[in-house]
Parts: structure tokens; sequence; C-alpha cells
């Protein structure tokens, strides 16, 4: 009885705990885990950089196609055939601590990101300087033309946001102290009350762009007092939550309970457009697929995508078997090489095995436990391919034991794994030689080389058109369709729609009491 009483007690307390840190204008979002760091330039967990967006911006962001949008930039100039860019700053920009945002600023906030930040070497391995000319704008010199730059600028994920000179020009790989979080965002960071919440409160000398929202470019309004994410592991408490009142929104939900929170009146559903891609890894080093990209296609000339998603999936609302490797909420989207996907015809893939040289070889095919989505997909495709006459042996690990042995090109011929949202081709696993498959064809460096240096928008996607047609003919990798996650949030929330961006945001976003 004595215990009973002294846990009522304690969630009593945990409650009012939160309570007391509501104010009138509160939105609380149950988040599956306490976040690492907000230092966005050294962290890529998504729960920091949904939380880290409201705080820091960066140079670019991008709009609801996903393509690169300016927000610290005014406006830019590039010269000398795309070898130097000028960014030119917005006047009247603040920092949270009161002080003004200068080039000064953006230089330490590049530099330091370009030696120790998640993404930034793939950039800065492509720079030759980085000048501050005047207090306003910034001068990148490249040591070829480099057309990702922007893109690498906008995406915050493990990226390039601005801290004030002070705060960042002594910073190395170890992230910032919490008490130095200070950006331009239209939120500011107050508290960070580990296993409780992370608390931010509105920053009321915000300067904001004036164009209408588009995706995360444009107006930014902090309708909000302030914001509480709160780590809520469980996702049945989360759901809960949201129901009864206790959240405001609730992020990543199972996808079996889709169908029935639809029905829901106390939810509303916001889709994320971040496509997961599902894809299977061949290996180009060793084994039975090396320089055999006959046989590659014959195995995916056998596979129907559509059931192995539904399968690991569930509602067709969250999934899309679609070939296209960037998916169609993006200006990427193509369908280049496309009648190869999914063709689900076992008798044409016994003929064109044969025709490879295919006699009945075993092929090792791992997959992850740790991820069921990966599990109960394989086991799908492997059924197929048994089928269709392919001797697959379904290889089962955790994830850490598949990645300890997919670096060993002796070991396996196929790996399936996913990739997240990438805002630039250039950015998959598969473009680059060394990732485990090591796709390093002469037609692929020679296409890769075209890409980066192609500045012109419509004729750097026509070279994407042809890098995705030669990825169906020598099928590095074998994409098995798109899933996306979602978020439920009370009717009470408003602001938001049932399409959510990669991670969803709260400005512009109120709560009705």
């Amino acid at each position: 009885m004595r215990k009973g009483v002294l846990l009522l007690l304690a969630c009593v307390i945990c409650v009012l705990g939160v309570s007391e840190a509501l104010a009138a204008g509160t939105i609380r979002v149950a988040v599956i885990d306490e976040p690492p760091t907000l230092d966005q330039q050294v962290a890529t967990a998504d729960v920091a950089t949904m939380i880290a967006q409201h705080v820091f911006e960066g140079l670019y962001t991008f709009d609801s196609k996903y393509d690169p949008a300016p927000m610290l930039v005014d406006k830019e100039e590039i010269r000398d055939g795309g070898k130097v860019v000028s960014l030119t700053l917005r006047k009247g920009v603040k920092f949270h601590d009161g002080s003004d945002l200068d080039a000064g600023d953006v230089l330490a906030s590049l530099n330091r990101w370009g030696e120790w930040g998640a993404r930034g070497s793939v950039l800065f391995s492509n720079i030759e300087k980085i000048e501050a000319v005047n207090d306003l704008e910034i001068v990148i010199t490249f040591k070829a033309p480099f057309a990702p730059w922007k893109n690498l600028l906008a995406f915050i994920n493990g990226g390039p946001v601005i801290y004030p000179k002070e705060v960042i020009e002594t910073a190395d790989k170890t992230p910032i102290d919490p008490s130095k979080y200070i950006g331009t965002g239209p939120y500011k960071f107050a508290e960070r009350n580990v296993g409780r919440y992370t608390k931010l409160v509105r920053f009321p000398d915000y300067a904001s762009r004036t164009e209408e929202p588009n995706g995360y470019f444009g107006k930014r309004e902090a309708l909000l007092d302030e914001i509480l994410f709160i780590p809520v592991p469980d996702v049945g408490t989360r759901v809960n939550g949201v129901k009864a009142g206790d959240y405001d929104y609730a992020e990543q939900m199972p996808g079996d309970l889709f169908d029935s929170l639809q029905k829901d009146a106390d939810v509303k559903i916001a889709v994320s457009q971040g496509a997961n891609a599902g894809l299977m890894f061949f290996n180009s080093k060793a084994g039975i697929f090396k320089d055999n990209y006959a046989l590659r296609r014959a195995l995916e000339t056998a596979m129907n995508m559509k059931p192995a998603l539904q399968a690991a999936i569930g509602s067709s609302a969250l999934w899309k078997a679609d070939g296209s490797l960037m998916s169609d909420t993006t200006s990427w989207y193509s369908k280049a090489g496309t009648e190869n996907y999914s063709r689900n015809d076992p008798a044409e893939a016994k003929k064109l095995a044969a025709e490879a040289g295919y006699k009945g070889e075993k092929i090792v095919f791992m997959a992850s436990t740790s991820y069921k989505t990966h599990f109960d997909i394989t086991t799908v495709l492997v059924e197929q391919l048994k089928s269709a006459g392919f001797n697959v042996d379904h290889q089962i690990f955790d994830w850490a034991t598949l990645a300890s042995k997919r670096s060993d090109p002796t070991q396996w011929d196929i790996f399936f794994t996913h990739h997240g949202f990438v805002p630039d081709p250039i950015l998959f696993s598969f473009m680059s030689d060394t990732y485990p498959g090591w796709w390093a064809s002469d037609a692929k460096t020679e296409l890769r080389a075209k890409f980066v240096a192609t500045m012109d928008p419509a004729a750097r996607k026509a070279v994407w058109d042809a890098i995705q047609a030669l990825v169906y003919e020598e099928v590095p990798v074998a994409k098995v369709g798109d899933w996306f996650n979602y978020d439920i949030y009370s009717p009470k929330v408003t602001g938001l729609s049932d399409s959510s961006l990669i991670w969803p945001k709260f400005w512009g976003v109120g709560v009705a009491r």
C-alpha cells in the first residue's frame, strides 16, 4: 500500500513539474528520446534536429520541394563559372544574446563545421578558401565548380548552422555546452531538464524573412510563448498522452496503428514527406556479382516490391512502390530506368540468370533483426527469389554484426538497409566508391564528375537522370520502395497539415486551449 502511494506521489510530482513549466501559449511535444545534444554541426539525430531547427539557422534552407532557398543570405553572386560564390547576409539579424549577425560569425561557424562537422568534409574537401570580405559578405572559392554546395549549406541535420563567433571559434568536435546554444531562430533555448523536457521560448527580436511560407523557407512566426519537447520513449504512452490531452503532438507512430488512428476523432495525423528508401546493396568487389551486371538485373527482374512493402509497413498510405531513387516530393524525381523496377517476372528472371551464367550458386543475403522493417521486407523478397530459382541464403544478424560483416567483401553478396532523406543525390551512400558494395565503374566516375561540376539546375537534373539509368543498368543497388513515418497531434493544434516535412516545425503553429 505504501509503495503504491509513493508511486502515485512520484507521478503527481512529475506531472506538476511539467505543469509548472507550462505557459498560456505552450505546445507539449512528445519525442521518442532525450536529444544527445542540440549542436547541429556535430549531431545527426533526427530528434535533435527537430528541436534545434527552431533555435539555429543556416545560410540556406529548403522549400516544399526540397530545393535550396535563402535563409540568412540576402543575395548570392556566382562567378568564374561556379568556382567563386559571393554571399551577402541579411541586415538586422540578431542572435539570441542581442548581438548582430555578421560575416565574422559565418566564417567562424563554417570553419568549425568544415573541420569537425558531421557533413562538413563533403563540402570543404572541394573548397580552396573562404573569406569574410566585409561585415556582410562571405566569399567561397572552390577548387573547381561544385554544384551541390547550396544543398549542403541548406541541410541543417549535421549541417552548418551559424553561431556567434565568440561561441564557435574555440569549439572543436565536442558538442557545444547548452549554455552556449545561441542562434538566430524564432525560438531560443531556455532550459534542459534531463529526462523531463527541453524548453524553448519565443525570441521577441527575431528577424524573419518576409516571403510567404514555403516548406522551411519564408516567414517564420513564433506564435507560442514556449515549446516543451518531452522525452517519451514508450509509443503507447505517446499515443494515449495525445488522446488524453497530456501532449499536443507526438512523433513516430507505428504503422499498425495508422488505420485506427485515422478514424480517431481525438487525434490528427501528419505523414512525413521525408521518404526512407529501402535498398538492396550488391557486392561489386567480390563474389558472384562482381562484374556480372546481367545477373543482378536477373534478380531485379524476379522481384515484386508491393507485397514486401505491404508486409513490412502496412497501410498503403505509408509506402510507395516507386523506382525513382529520389522521391516524388523532390525536384529530383525521375523515371529513368524504372521500367526495370518491380517487374515481377520470375520466368524472365530464370532466363536472364541462365544467360548470365548462373548455375545455382549460393547467394548470401544479409539483413538485420534490429530493424523489423528490414527483416520483414527481405523475408518476402527471399521467398520470391527462391521461387525464381535463385539459391539464396538469408542470413540474419543484429545491426552491429551486419555492419561489421559488410566491410568484408568475402562474407556476403547482398545486404539490405534503408537510406534516409538526402537533399542532394550526391549524398547517397552508393555514390561513394568506398561504401560497402564498392560501386566504382568507369561510367559512374564519368557521370559523377559531370554531376558535381554542372551548375545549371536543369542540366544537372538531366545528368542525374543518366545516373539513375546507369543504376538500373549496373544495379549497384536495387530499390524496394519508399516508406514514410507519421506523427499525431491534437485537433486543438492549429497551423499544421496532414503532410509534414522531414522534421515537423512549430513556427506558425498555435494551440487552442
